[in-house]
């Protein structure tokens, strides 16, 4: 199966609590790798972001980590940290090496236990069990929690996810995603038909476009968001890498509807390991930047065909196969 481990220098671990219902999800990048960030949503909670803007003095980070428990997770990075220090991975400080980890957060507390959080020694622990493996998907590391349609309240929500997708180019390098899926949103297949989302008393689709046209949303402010990670073996510059968030998160747009809203802490970071050597053309960045869309969209689909019911909250697989539309 396509996976963002599909992308030389890349390795991804999960540590996953199902009684709490939360998880963290790592992507490590030991040998270095330029990156980028960009922030969408307007409810983010994010560690290390401002230094991968373009112009800073670091260009390369070692790991990125996706964790759920809200703000409260932020610490778990402190575990990736630990364990690429213990093993002299960071940027070289003179007196130390600094491993330079990047994260994002999502909100799950209202699914499981909210006192369960992902924290140091889970964050360590995805590290330990990082692989260059396909890519576990569904109810698992920073997914676990993960909820999405709620734009009428988690009553009426469904199980997100985490998913992953990778495309080669043609005489090209490859680009992959993976997204941990907590949309406020409907995640829609490529014809727009809903794969996950709001649905009525009925079992009809609520259909949260339509919804916002008719009336406000029912939702607690900023606990949604979709977090992804693109990766390629393309030889990038930090510019670069910058550009091609802004496709990750046009990825995110295919596939989740309403997306970046102001309910959403919607982010995408870009890692480039730099195995496939090329001098790129114009051109050929918009054929890797359209390809990180297609794996960034398919990726969020993947996430909730993926997810199964957890905590009463149900997922696509509970669904008659009838189109869904009961």
């Amino acid at each position: 199966m396509p996976s963002l481990t599909d992308v030389a220098g890349v390795r991804v671990g999960h540590a996953t609590d199902l009684t709490g219902i939360t998880g963290c999800t790592v992507v490590l990048c030991p040998e270095g790798a330029v990156a980028a960030c960009e922030v969408r949503g307007a409810a983010p909670g994010t560690r290390e972001t401002s230094l991968l803007e373009p112009g800073s003095l670091v260009q390369e980070v070692h790991a990125i980590a996706l964790i759920g428990g809200s703000a409260f997770g932020l610490s778990a990075a402190d575990g990736v940290m630990r364990w690429l220090e213990e093993r002299g991975i960071g940027f070289d400080a003179g007196v130390a090496r600094v491993p330079i980890v990047p994260a994002a957060v999502l909100f799950d507390l209202t699914i499981g236990d909210a006192r369960a959080r992902p924290d140091a020694t889970m964050a360590y622990a995805a590290c330990d069990r990082a692989t260059a493996d396909p890519v576990e998907e569904g109810c698992v590391g920073a997914g676990t929690g993960a909820t999405v349609g709620k734009i009428r309240g988690r009553a009426h929500a469904m199980k997100g996810g985490l998913g992953s997708w990778a495309v080669t180019l043609a005489e090209g390098p490859t680009v992959a995603a993976l997204a941990a899926v907590n949309a406020l949103g409907d995640v829609v297949d490529a014809d727009g038909t809903i794969l996950a989302g709001a649905r009525e008393p009925d079992g009809r689709w609520t259909n949260a476009s339509a919804a916002l046209r008719s009336s406000p949303p029912d939702v607690l402010f900023g606990t949604n968001t979709t977090l992804a990670v693109v990766a390629t073996d393309a030889v990038l510059t930090r510019e670069q890498a910058a550009r091609l968030t802004v496709q990750g998160h046009a990825g995110l747009s295919r596939a989740i509807v309403p997306s970046h809203t102001m309910f959403d802490g919607d982010t995408v970071f870009v890692v480039a390991t730099g195995r496939y050597a090329w001098s790129p053309k114009p051109a050929d960045l918009v054929r890797l930047g359209e390809a990180a869309a297609v794996a960034t969209a398919e990726a969020v689909r993947r996430a909730v065909k993926c997810a199964r019911s957890l905590g009463n909250v149900p997922a696509a697989c509970d669904l008659p196969p009838d189109g869904r539309r009961t």
